[in-house]
């Protein structure tokens, strides 16, 4: 079959062969977009609202249409930008898939993949398609993310791959069976870059209030509507209270808030060229309180250096056995790269009959050279008797910090029975930013665990380097029991450094540690951190890695740089908390709209204000305030509870509101007066009411949060004063008594709001 060619397929079979054709997502389609922010039930509503009162009202109090069209372009505009930033950074982290063609190995794009494309493999590749191996050399496939079968399996030629596994060790290739959207994980492969609005604590509880809300708003705007029509004669009035409460109910800015506030959250970390690959990840990033760190590629910067080969016995060949073991891996792991730059060929006469691929498991590689023997190269407390002196001596070197490796004859390809003939350094680089990257965390209550596959006094060494509280103590992960989660718990909240950490053991502690009730970030750049970034809350990884990790993590850091990671928490906690606070204004208003129609409904009343006089109070004390407040910097840890925490504040805010409204609306009314006066005095309590509102939920105050709120009561004393916007907002000042009993009982109430809502702290200081 031509497809198996070891040539590959050539240029003209490329050009009639199907292609991978799976569209690349890494963001909701302009179509989409503009669906989610303008064909909602909320905008449905306020339309026919609109409409109302373009027949019957005054086209004055129709302003509410413009707030909304306003909304619904900047929705629009924000998750444009976001989609262009991911869309970019998506492209970036594309990792290349080599294939042989025409005889010669090439990279291509992912979805230039045609079917019968010889496909290279190699440790940390991703398969992208289905298909079947033609070669293998101790081709070893993780296919836990498919299947949850936790042991890697070997492939041989003939044996079927699939598409979302990723290699572990050896290399090899494979036809392509399947491509495009018949390949087995295309979906699992297109959702890996999608800009997803999943589930979430913050996003399930938006969508409950707007729920919640739903329910209320059609009865209690049903009874609204009956009561203004059958108790005033003028059809055009009814109308328009009716109108008024019932926009006013609807949040219709809290889910555009929320939006933007997570889409600028993914433009802000965009420039920092970190990818979201989720959107969600922002708010774990918020609730991060657990931070586990994998010392290669994290601490310590990408790629080392070779430093000493220190015989143990005299007259081996170890110079020669070193570069051979190097060199005869096809696809170098970083250890092999660093002995291949002294050692660039493999000595003449070194074939390798066989041969064993490193694996983070395995801890070793080896190989069988023809007339040479079998070498075997790897971690020294694997392949040496712990007893023996070349043990000790290894022990004593890598408590220096460096990785040491034993270089060992043996007499199969099985790790047993080896005999050290010399060890090997290898210095690795501190990460200059490492150290405060670290202290900022500590400073914000994060705790953080480095979990490495070195040797634990090596490990230990690099973290009493970096000042990491508890390092200088190192757990070895091979003591740990294997059969019992909750003392591998109790053990993970003890310490803070663990080596000869498997693979397997990473996983497991995300585990145990998320079963006490933590949320935990993980960050890695190797194959043998997959299956870990898939478990944790929030998966972070390098974008040097290899394509397997970075198509699990939920952000890729695409730059490599450790000293992100702070500004990564600290966006997602700027985002969380303010859309908090943001929640806390809409839902007020949504309540004291709730009680007001109730009320009034009941009552008999006319509706206290008009659409217009709620659109110039909804701007001053929410919409405006709103945008500032979605994209101010905090430094507070989101904690869970946001559905209860935002009902206490606004259910009895909100009520205590209404109740002010009302009495000033009926205080005005008690002498002869106008409907026009009345209303002024019931604006003027509601704006008053709702700035206090306002002032609660911007706490603490600093100095430009001061400037926003006073600004805010500037404008509205402005559109009291000036006489063309007194007019156009239908205000009437000539009973200055009722100004001043309107301002007095707006004083009361805001103290009554302030007593409710004592019991909900501040969301915490800001910078």
């Amino acid at each position: 079959m031509w497809g198996k060619r070891v040539d590959g397929l050539t240029s003209a079979q490329v050009a009639v062969s199907k292609r991978n054709d799976v569209p690349r997502r890494s963001s909701r389609s302009f179509g989409a977009i503009v669906r989610a922010n303008v064909l909602t039930l909320f905008n449905l509503v306020i339309a026919i609202l609109w409409l109302l009162i373009m027949i019957f009202g005054e086209w004055k109090d129709g302003l509410f249409g413009l707030v909304i069209v306003a909304n619904s372009l900047i929705g629009i505009v924000q998750e444009l930008r976001a989609k262009r930033t991911l869309d970019r950074l998506a492209v970036v982290n594309e990792a290349p898939v080599r294939v042989r063609r025409d005889g010669a190995e090439r990279e291509i794009e992912p979805r230039d993949i045609v079917l019968g494309d010889l496909i290279l493999l190699g440790p940390g590749d991703r398969l992208l398609v289905d298909g079947e191996v033609v070669a293998s050399e101790g081709l070893e496939v993780d296919e836990s993310l498919l299947n949850g079968e936790a042991d890697p399996m070997h492939k041989e030629p003939g044996d079927r791959v699939l598409s979302g596994s990723f290699v572990v060790a050896g290399s090899g290739a494979f036809t392509a069976t399947k491509v495009g959207e018949d390949a087995y994980a295309a979906r699992l492969t297109a959702e890996a870059s999608k800009f997803a609005l999943a589930s979430s604590e913050l996003r399930d509880g938006v969508t409950r209030f707007i729920k919640y809300i739903t329910w209320l708003v059609v009865p209690i705007g049903a009874l609204l509507i009956y009561s203004q029509v059958s108790h005033h004669a003028d059809f055009g009035t009814a109308i328009t209270g009716a109108v008024a409460g019932i926009v006013t109910m609807i949040p219709e800015g809290l889910v555009l808030m929320t939006s933007i506030a997570f889409a600028v959250g993914v433009v802000r970390l965009g420039r920092r060229k970190c990818l979201v690959q989720e959107l969600p990840a922002i708010e774990g990033l918020a609730r991060v309180d657990v931070l586990c760190l994998d010392k290669t590629g994290t601490l310590t910067a990408g790629g080392m250096d070779l430093g000493e080969v220190l015989p143990l016995r005299d007259g081996e060949p170890v110079e020669d056995a070193l570069a051979a073991l190097a060199n005869a891996d096809p696809r170098p792991n970083p250890t092999a790269q660093a002995i291949q730059a002294r050692y660039p060929s493999a000595p003449p006469g070194w074939t390798a009959r066989d041969r064993v691929p490193f694996s983070s498991a395995r801890k070793w590689s080896g190989a069988d050279f023809d007339g040479h023997g079998v070498w075997i190269l790897g971690a020294p407390d694997v392949l040496i008797d712990p007893g023996s002196p070349a043990h000790a001596e290894a022990s004593a070197l890598a408590s220096t910090g460096a990785r040491v490796l034993a270089l060992c004859r043996a007499p199969g390809l099985d790790g047993q029975g080896g005999e050290a003939v010399a060890l090997v350094t290898l210095t690795q680089r501190l990460r200059p930013d490492a150290q405060e990257t670290l202290a900022y965390f500590a400073k914000q209550g994060v705790t953080v665990k480095v979990i490495s596959g070195d040797n634990p006094r090596a490990v230990s060494a690099i973290a009493t380097a970096l000042g990491i509280p508890g390092g200088d103590k190192a757990v070895d992960s091979r003591t740990l029991p294997e059969d019992d989660p909750d003392k591998i718990a109790e053990i993970l909240d003890a310490n803070t450094v663990f080596g000869r950490v498997t693979p397997q053991q990473k996983r497991m502690f995300v585990g145990a540690l998320q079963s006490r009730g933590h949320v935990v970030a993980m960050t890695g750049d190797g194959v043998n951190d997959v299956l870990a970034l898939k478990d944790a809350d929030l998966g972070i990884a390098m974008g040097a890695g290899s394509p397997a990790t970075k198509a699990v993590a939920q952000v890729v850091l695409l730059e490599n740089r450790f000293a992100t990671l702070p500004y990564l928490v600290g966006e997602g906690r700027r985002v969380l908390a303010n859309i908090e606070r943001v929640s806390n204004l809409f839902l007020t208003k949504t309540f004291y709209a709730i009680t007001l129609s109730l009320l009034t409904g009941v009552i008999g009343l006319a509706f206290p204000f008009a659409p217009r006089h709620s659109t110039l109070v909804n701007a001053l004390t929410i919409g405006v305030p709103a945008f500032f407040l979605a994209l101010a910097p905090t430094i507070q840890r989101a904690e869970p509870g946001f559905v209860s925490r935002v009902l206490r504040f606004a259910v009895p805010a909100g009520v205590a509101c209404a109740a002010a409204v009302l009495l000033s609306f009926w205080a005005a009314h008690i002498p002869a007066s106008t409907l026009e006066q009345d209303r002024t005095s019931a604006v003027i309590t509601l704006f008053l009411v709702s700035w206090w509102v306002l002032m609660l939920v911007v706490r603490p105050m600093t100095a430009w949060r001061i400037g926003l709120v006073a600004a805010m009561a500037g404008l509205f004393v402005l559109a009291l004063a000036v006489p063309f916007v007194r007019d156009f907002f239908a205000f009437d000042t000539d009973g200055p008594s009722n100004e001043l009993i309107a301002i007095g009982i707006a004083a009361v109430g805001a103290a009554v709001i302030s007593l409710a809502v004592k019991l909900t702290p501040p969301l915490g200081a800001t910078r």
